[in-house]
Order: C-alpha cells, then structure tokens, then sequence
C-alpha cells in the first residue's frame, strides 16, 4: 500500500514534509526513533480523515496524477487527506470525511518508510500539490460515493 513515487521524488517530499514543521529537527529526532512525528494542520494544509476502504476507492477514481499526499493508518483503518488550508465549505456535505480544525494536530511517518502503522498511501512529491477538495468531495460524494458525472473527473 505504500507510495509508489520514486526514491527522489520521496525523498522531495520528505524534505517538503519537514518544510511543514515548525520544528523540523524535532520532527527528525521522532523519526530517528521509530515514532510518529506531530505536524499541527492550517498553515500549509489541512486533513480531512476518513475510512481507508472509501479512501482507496477515492484514490482511484481521482488518480494518482491529481492526488496530494494521502496517510493511512492500517490498525485503525483510517486515512488523511491533505488539502489546501483556505478551501471553504466544499466538503461540509460529505458524511464519510470529517475535516479537522486547524491547529489539529497530525501524527505522522517520514515519507521514506512506514512507522506503527501508518504510511503514505500518496506521498509528498515535494511540489506542495494538495488534493483538490472538490475531486475529493465528488469522490466519496454526500451519500458515501460519487456524485458528479464522471467527467468531473477528467
């Protein structure tokens, strides 16, 4: 289930994670010890947490060339989606996603590798693209599936 970007382009999007982080050497140090690292969303994005099973269905339909970074943690079965930090009320319908406020905070993994299982299912690149809260709402839809025709989606 990991990211299937390449080694650079992983290693771009750690460095673009650790970017995120008001402490990066902090952030560091928790992974150099097999821990979760805590990043507070608003700044540079928000999460939006919702079922992996409905997460990966979501992630389909989208398609990996507009995808941002997706998190999955494998025991609880939930994923984070992060989107942009100012996006509106685009998601306020969606019952499968709860959006978190900002200066929630989110545990997470280096972008290289799994820890306590959680992953990223869609890494970072390192380009700072984000999930367009829009495709995501469309993809898992009010009622739990899609909404839109399918030309919404490209």
């Amino acid at each position: 289930m990991a990211t299937k970007l390449a080694p650079s382009l992983r290693q771009a999007g750690q460095d673009w994670l650790l970017s995120c982080a008001d402490d990066p050497a902090s952030i560091r140090q928790a992974w150099d010890a097999e821990n979760l690292a805590p990043f507070l969303t608003g700044l540079r994005w928000r999460a939006a947490e919702a079922p992996l099973v409905q997460s990966m269905d979501a992630i389909r339909r989208i398609g990996s060339d507009r995808l941002g970074p997706v998190l999955a943690d494998v025991t609880s079965e939930r994923a984070w989606w992060l989107l942009p930090p100012g996006f509106g009320n685009e998601l306020d319908d969606v019952r499968l996603l709860k959006v978190q406020p900002r200066g929630w905070t989110l545990r997470c993994p280096p972008v290289l590798y799994a820890v306590r299982g959680r992953v990223w299912v869609e890494g970072p690149d390192g380009s700072g693209r984000l999930t367009d809260p829009v495709l995501l709402g469309a993809a898992l839809g009010p009622g739990g599936g899609p909404r839109l025709p399918a030309e919404a989606f490209g």
